[in-house]
């Protein structure tokens, strides 16, 4: 038996290297109640950035303001990803990894380490390992060249948790982490609450956020947010996509904007996101988007704005036009930017 299960993980291996283009995604039976997936996607970027706000792959919250303006070009295809997922039975295990963990440089080889993005496993409604925090709702992340789009409007962590599904419901213990204090004390887990809406008309989700802070000089805070987002079809294929959060979220949301703690007070953080994506045909469209987030003690004013064009020119393989605009409002800086993607799901 173990023999004929390495040997058909073996084939699978090998169909999956010399799999033609035409397909999406490779499953292979393993045993009498087992199933391998592999998938992903390469992706390829050329990217352009100009202005006083220092070139990045991808806009974060954060960013290096600059002396004198300067212009940026870059191609690269750290982006891209592959998974595999294992099912035996009522258990599903799901590994994802890509290649933006740094290392390499431009000079010769442009390597590029991996890393983990996902790693969990699920049985019934449990979920236990690393993926997307249960406070972010991912079907309200517009599509976008550059990698998440306005992030910082977005609730976007990746992070260790244990999370139980019943019905609409999810709740979840999470990591820890008191950015801007104490880590060494984190001992108490984050706790999100969620509940989910779903139908015809789309999806929206109301999330609920409470975590035990520390700081620096010993004290313990408790901090509370709140967020909701959805995607809502409306006409046609169109969608509207949007996300709103409010309170002492911290880290959970802009990628580096807020800070949990700033001195021994807790920031509060107002972040949104709205993005509509038209389509003028069944395989081109536009997505328009618009993002915000500010801080209440750190004084941070981030904002991105931007609008696209995708176009199929195969059922798997994507090309898309970018343009827009980052700014730092509150050091009066911003970048233009201009991307051109192409994106093939495997």
């Amino acid at each position: 038996m173990l023999i004929s299960k390495i040997k058909k993980i073996t084939l699978a291996g090998s169909l999956c290297l010399l799999a033609s283009s035409a397909a999406a995604g490779y499953d292979f039976e393993v045993g009498e109640d087992g199933k391998l997936t592999f998938g992903g996607y390469i992706k390829v970027d050329a990217r352009y950035v100009s202005g006083d706000v220092g070139y990045r792959d991808f806009w974060i919250g954060t960013g290096t303001p600059l002396e004198a303006s300067a212009s940026q070009f870059r191609i690269f295809a750290n982006e891209t990803r592959f998974n595999t997922k294992y099912v035996h039975g009522d258990v599903m295990g799901f590994i994802e990894m890509d290649f933006l963990g740094g290392g390499g440089n431009q000079v010769v080889s442009n390597s590029a380490n991996p890393r983990i993005r996902h790693a969990f496993i699920k049985y019934e409604g449990l979920t236990a390992g690393q993926t997307w925090t249960t406070f972010m709702n991912t079907s309200a992340i517009p599509e976008t060249a550059d990698f998440a789009g306005a992030t910082v409007g977005l609730a976007f962590i990746r992070q260790g948790q244990i999370r139980y599904d019943i019905g609409g419901f999810q709740f979840s213990i999470e990591n820890p982490e008191s950015v801007g204090g104490d880590t060494a004390n984190d001992d108490l887990p984050d706790v999100v609450a969620r509940y989910n809406f779903k139908g015809d008309w789309g999806d929206i989700s109301i999330s609920a956020l409470g975590r035990s802070l520390n700081t620096d000089l010993g004290n313990s805070e408790t901090a509370f947010g709140g967020s909701i987002a959805g995607r809502i079809k409306t006409f046609g294929k169109d969608d509207l996509r949007f996300q709103f959060h409010q309170g002492e979220v911290g880290r959970y949301v802009g990628i580096g904007v807020a800070r949990d703690l700033v001195g021994e007070e807790v920031e509060s953080t107002t972040s949104y996101l709205a993005a509509y994506r038209h389509f003028w045909t069944d395989t081109l469209r536009s997505t328009a988007l618009y993002g915000r987030v500010e801080t209440d003690i750190g004084n941070a004013e981030r904002s991105q704005w931007s609008l696209n064009l995708f176009q199929n020119l195969t059922p798997h393989l994507a090309i898309g036009f970018e343009v827009g605009n980052f700014e730092i409002g509150d050091q009066d800086v911003d970048s233009d930017y201009a991307q051109l993607s192409f994106r093939y799901a495997l």
